[in-house]
C-alpha cells in the first residue's frame, strides 16, 4: 500500500470509516477535538490536518490490520475517483473520467473494478443477507432469459419502491436482484413511445438500489447506482425524472463526504426543474421540495446555518404550494416532511433541545411511511442521547424498532446510537440498552 504523503480531511475520513468509528470515537482515539474530526469530514480535500495530527494519522494507519488497510484504500479510491468527482457536476452529467462516451452506455469494466475495490468496504449487516448478490447484479448483471413485459416491469419497480418505504429491506433486495437483469431485455423490447418511459423506470430502479446501499452503509456502490439513475433519467429527457435522480445523487454524494457538492447539485437541480416545468404538476413540486430538503441537510453538515435554513424555508413554501402530505414520485413530501427535516437539521447543527421541541409538534398521524416514522424516532433517540436523557433515548429507539425492525437492525447510525447508550448510560438503563441491542440484533 502506498504511504499517504500529506493527509487531507478526505483521507482522514476514509481512515475513520475503514476503522468503523464514529466521529466522536475517532476523535477520542486520535486525541483530537470532535469538532476537528467533523471538519475533516465536512470539508474533505479542502482541509489539511495540523502536523501533529498528520503524525497521529500516520501512526493509526501503520498499526491498522490488513482488513482495515484494504477498506481504507477502497474508500480513498471512491473519494478521488472519477465516480465521485463526476457525480458532483451540478448539471447531473458524467465526468470525463467516468468512461461515459456520451452514448449512454455505462462503463461496465469500471463498475467491476469499483465493485472489487468496494466489496471490502461494505458493512456486513444481519438484516441484509443479499447485499453481495445485489452488487453482482449491479456491476455485472446476467441478462434475464425470461421475458418480462413493460407493464410487469412497471409493477415490479413500484413494488420495490413500496417495500423500501415500508422498510422491508430483505424483500427489496430479493426484488432488485431479479429486476436488474430484467432491465436490458425490457429496454430491447420497448417500442419508440415506451423507451423514454423505460428509462424513467430504470432511473427509479437505480434510485432504490442506491437508497438500499446507503441504508446498509455501502456508500461507494450507492454512488455507482446513483450514477446509473442519473444517466437513465437524462436519456428519458423527463425533467421530473432528471430532478428525482439528482436527489439520490445528492444523497450518495453526502454519504461519501462531498457535502459542498451535494448542496450545489441540489440547488442547481431544483432551479433547473423550476425553469423547465414551472412546477406546474404536483410531481414537480414534490420533487422540487424533496431536493431542496436534501440540500438543506447537506448544508447543515457543513455547518452552513444560513443556507440550511434558507433551503428549509424554500421547502416550506413548496409544501404550502403542494397543500397536502403525500407521496408524489415516491418523495413522501409535504409540510410534515419538512418538520422531520427540521428535526434532523437541528440535530446536525448540535441543537438537541430544539430538535426535541420540534419533534413534539409533529402530527404523527400524517407520518404514514414506515421509513419516515422510524427515522423520526431514531432522530429523537439521537437527540435525547446527545442531551444526556438516556432513558428517553432508549425509549425512542424501542419505538423505532416497533415501527420498522429492519430499519433499526440495518442502519449503521442506529448501531452508533445504541453503542453510545450502552457506553454512556448508567445502572439499569445501561443494562436495558445492552439487552435491547442484543434482542434487536444490533451489534455493539
Amino acid at each position: 500500500m502506498a504511504p499517504v504523503t500529506t493527509w487531507t480531511g478526505q483521507d482522514a475520513n476514509a481512515l475513520r470509516n475503514a476503522l468503523r468509528m464514529s466521529v466522536t470515537a475517532f476523535a477520542e482515539y486520535l486525541g483530537a477535538a470532535r469538532r476537528t474530526v467533523a471538519k475533516w469530514s465536512s470539508q474533505g480535500d479542502k482541509v489539511r490536518p495540523r502536523a501533529d495530527m498528520q503524525a497521529a494519522l500516520d501512526t493509526v494507519l501503520s498499526r491498522a490490520t490488513p482488513e482495515v488497510r484494504e477498506r481504507f484504500e477502497a474508500l480513498r479510491a471512491v473519494g478521488t475517483s472519477g465516480a465521485a468527482v463526476g457525480a458532483a457536476r451540478p448539471d447531473g452529467g458524467a465526468h470525463p473520467d467516468t468512461g461515459d462516451d456520451g452514448d449512454g452506455d455505462s462503463d461496465s469494466d469500471g463498475d467491476v473494478r469499483r465493485r472489487d475495490l468496494l466489496r471490502g468496504a461494505a458493512i456486513s449487516v444481519a438484516a441484509a443477507p443479499n447485499v453481495a448478490p445485489l452488487l453482482d447484479a449491479l456491476c455485472s448483471p446476467a441478462y434475464s432469459e425470461g421475458a418480462t413485459s413493460f407493464p410487469q416491469f412497471t409493477r415490479a419497480v413500484g413494488a420495490a419502491k413500496i417495500d423500501y418505504q415500508a422498510c422491508r429491506y430483505e424483500r427489496v433486495l430479493d426484488r432488485l436482484v431479479t429486476l436488474l437483469p430484467s432491465l436490458e431485455p425490457v429496454k430491447s423490447g420497448a417500442d419508440g413511445d415506451q423507451r423514454p418511459r423505460v428509462e424513467v423506470l430504470a432511473a427509479d430502479l437505480y434510485h432504490v438500489v442506491g437508497s438500499v446501499l446507503l441504508k446498509v452503509g455501502d456508500h461507494g456502490m450507492a454512488l455507482v447506482a446513483a450514477e446509473r439513475s442519473t444517466r437513465a433519467a437524462a436519456r428519458s429527457q423527463d425533467p421530473v425524472a432528471i430532478a428525482a435522480s439528482a436527489r439520490i445523487m445528492t444523497h450518495a454524494l453526502m454519504g461519501n463526504g462531498h457535502d459542498a457538492q451535494a448542496v450545489a447539485l441540489a440547488g442547481n437541480a431544483a432551479d433547473s426543474l423550476d425553469r423547465d416545468t414551472r412546477l406546474a404538476s404536483t410531481d414537480a413540486v414534490a420533487v422540487y421540495g424533496a431536493l431542496v430538503l436534501r440540500g438543506a441537510i447537506a448544508a447543515a453538515r457543513r455547518d452552513d446555518r444560513d443556507t440550511a435554513h434558507a433551503m428549509l424555508d424554500e421547502a416550506t413554501r413548496a409544501a404550502t404550494r403542494l397543500g397536502y402530505d403525500g407521496n408524489d414520485r415516491w418523495t413522501g413530501f409535504g409540510a410534515t416532511n419538512v418538520l422531520l427535516h427540521r428535526i434532523n437539521i437541528a440535530l446536525t447543527l448540535g441543537d438537541a433541545g430544539t430538535a426535541i421541541a420540534i419533534a413534539r409538534t409533529v402530527p404523527l398521524d400524517k407520518v404514514t411511511l414506515a421509513e419516515r416514522r422510524a427515522s423520526l424516532y431514531v432522530d429523537v433517540a439521537r437527540a435525547y442521547t446527545q442531551w444526556g436523557r438516556y432513558e428517553h433515548g432508549l425509549s425512542a429507539l424501542r419505538t423505532a424498532y416497533e415501527v420498522a425492525p429492519e430499519e433499526i437492525r440495518c442502519r449503521p447510525a442506529v448501531q452508533r446510537i445504541a453503542g453510545d447508550l450502552a457506553m454512556l448510560a448508567n445502572g439499569s438503563v445501561r443494562t436495558a440498552a445492552v439487552d435491547f441491542a442484543h434482542d434487536a440484533g444490533i451489534r455493539l
